[in-house]
């Protein structure tokens, strides 16, 4: 380690390297996911890594070219879009703040709380914040998105036809009648649409190296306002990993999103972003070999928001 640097920017080739080749043998503990066809066909021990610091440093490591789909990854810039175009007091009147100890995709959760999404994270939340998106239907609501995102982060994702496809291949029971409930709760104008909406923006695409310069966004405010920062770094914290976040942000103490692809994004706030993809997933739906390297870059390097 480079004892003249701390955080991020002490972080070596060599240790990341060697991170990476155990994280690989871990993805062997995890599953490819089954609903979603295309995800199924991913090479499940395939892991990469990039770090990009708001000093300007980047060090990445393993199959840093493969492109992956967001999934709910996404969720967070939806919000930050969200929150940049419409201003917190409304985008809060349509949905929580609150953690949730169900999975993403609980209906049972949803009705306990009458219609009104438990936070952001969750797909109730994240279908409620797609219909407030700018645009006629599902497609022209996606490119606006990707096309803001891509500006202000200096990225390159693209919309994955083929997992556009594989997703609209399944009936998705769950979102539709998450959809349906919210619509009676009054959040949403057009079950299709909003429906349309959040399979096309979860099928946005990129590299580590794309979802680090998003997570840059999120650790510097010199490009969104700071509220807005700290509302969305709050919300990955206590809710980006589903029911896994309480325990996650007690032994890594970072704002944290997975998606259920294996992408997995990290802040480490003032420092910088941790991009990883790996697509072996655990039961609650988080990147396996993912959390492992998250866990030893926050040990190893002291990251945790709480000292």
């Amino acid at each position: 380690m480079n004892n003249s640097l701390v955080g991020l920017n002490a972080l070596t080739q060599d240790q990341l390297d060697a991170w990476v080749a155990i994280a690989k043998t871990r993805a062997q503990l995890g599953r490819l996911p089954d609903y979603i066809p295309l995800l199924a066909q991913t090479r499940p021990n395939t892991v990469a890594v990039q770090i990009q610091t708001t000093i300007g440093n980047t060090i990445s490591a393993g199959e840093v070219k493969q492109p992956f789909a967001l999934m709910s990854v996404i969720k967070p810039f939806l919000l930050l879009f969200a929150l940049e175009r419409l201003g917190a007091d409304e985008v809060f009147k349509q949905v929580g703040m609150q953690p949730s100890d169900q999975p993403f995709h609980s209906l049972t959760q949803l009705s306990a709380d009458r219609g009104h999404p438990r936070n952001p994270m969750i797909n109730s939340g994240a279908i409620a914040l797609a219909s407030l998106l700018p645009g006629k239907e599902g497609a022209a609501r996606c490119e606006g998105l990707c096309e803001w995102l891509n500006r202000l982060a200096d990225a390159h994702l693209t919309l994955d036809q083929a997992m556009l496809t594989s997703v609209r291949s399944m009936a998705n029971e769950s979102n539709r009648a998450i959809a349906n409930m919210l619509s009676q709760a009054g959040h949403l104008t057009s079950v299709e649409t909003a429906l349309d909406t959040y399979n096309h923006i979860c099928c946005l695409s990129g590299t580590v190296e794309d979802l680090a310069r998003l997570g840059l966004l999120l650790a510097s405010p010199y490009k969104i306002a700071r509220q807005h920062q700290q509302i969305v770094n709050a919300l990955m914290l206590t809710c980006g990993l589903y029911e896994a976040s309480g325990a996650f942000a007690v032994r890594v103490g970072l704002p944290t999103k997975s998606g259920v692809s294996g992408a997995l994004l990290s802040i480490v706030p003032k420092q910088g972003a941790i991009a990883g993809y790996s697509p072996a997933i655990d039961p609650t739906g988080n990147s396996v070999a993912g959390l492992f390297l998250l866990e030893k870059l926050a040990a190893q390097l002291t990251l945790s928001v709480f000292g």
